[in-house]
């Protein structure tokens, strides 16, 4: 078997310089190297060392992966059907020399602050709003998506992208939990931690008694009293699923029918309907839900 073919391309600003000699004249090419020295002397300050050696050099692989990202968000804006060829590159020397290489990397660095503001997980904490820890969280994301060598194959781009779908899919999740969470059968829950999977859970499970309300947060009393109702009355759980489904629009229907399908043989669900004791049940919808149940059992 022969062995893979690895194509290795390097940063898009670098591809595009190399063009340089015969493609724009000398006065482009002079203003393009300064503007790049400025973006690398304010990169150096703000998040690297200005004063050493290594800093400037570290600033100077944030300002090509900078303007790589710029440019490949850019290029592909406009010539996507060239954007993994040789005229893409051309394409991202002519958006240097017309636009400015500090344009394009403002729109790099935008790309990235865009993509921080995302959530990375479901678990939502009052610290992921704090303002240091978004500064913090933005200089890592930048220095982990930016750091490029100009000799070496650079897949920032890609990387990118993986991140925004991943956090788009998690922006989703915790959606559709915050509307669940003000749309609470007893009043909206405010609490600015947030548990959005433990959120979906509780409203799942609570929806198999077809009454269609919806709860996002409970306690043991509750609990108690919702599994004894189910046990005696034997609802259809798939009659209160769509009575819930009903219920919540459209851009959050889809995230709880998935979780749908995910819980309905789980054994939660199915002891609720049997006889496993109250304080063991309870420990099982613990493991669903989280802190999103107010325990008051001692």
């Amino acid at each position: 078997m022969l062995p893979a073919i690895v194509i290795e391309k390097v940063p898009r600003l670098i591809r595009a310089v190399r063009l340089l000699p015969s493609n724009a004249n000398a006065d482009a090419a002079t203003v393009l190297a300064d503007e790049l020295a400025g973006i690398t002397a304010m990169v150096a300050e703000k998040f690297t060392n200005d004063r050493t050696a290594e800093g400037i050099q570290r600033a100077q692989l944030l300002t090509i992966g900078g303007v790589s990202l710029g440019l490949e968000h850019m290029v592909r804006d406009e010539g996507p059907a060239i954007a993994d060829t040789d005229d893409g590159d051309a394409l991202a020397l002519e958006i240097l020399v017309e636009d400015g290489a500090e344009i394009v990397f403002q729109q790099g660095f935008r790309l990235v602050k865009d993509l921080a503001a995302l959530p990375e997980d479901t678990l939502v904490g009052e610290y992921d709003n704090d303002i240091v820890y978004a500064q913090r969280r933005l200089k890592e994301l930048f220095v982990d998506l930016c750091t490029a060598d100009p000799g070496e194959s650079w897949t920032g781009y890609e990387r990118y992208l993986d991140q925004v779908r991943q956090r788009q899919d998690v922006q989703a999740i915790v959606d559709a939990a915050n509307w669940l969470r003000r749309h609470h059968w007893e009043g909206a829950v405010n609490d600015p931690d947030l548990n959005a999977e433990g959120v979906i859970a509780l409203a799942i499970v609570f929806g198999i008694e077809g009454s269609g309300r919806i709860v996002a947060r409970t306690g043991t009393k509750e609990f108690e009293g919702f599994v004894g109702s189910v046990r005696k009355k034997k609802p259809d759980y798939d009659a209160g699923w769509a009575a819930l489904l009903e219920r919540i629009p459209p851009p959050h229907r889809r995230i709880v029918a998935d979780r749908i399908d995910a819980y309905r043989n789980s054994t939660l669900l199915e002891n609720i309907g049997g006889k496993m004791p109250l304080k063991q049940l309870f420990v099982e919808l613990e493991n669903f839900a989280g802190s999103e149940i107010d325990a008051e059992y001692p």
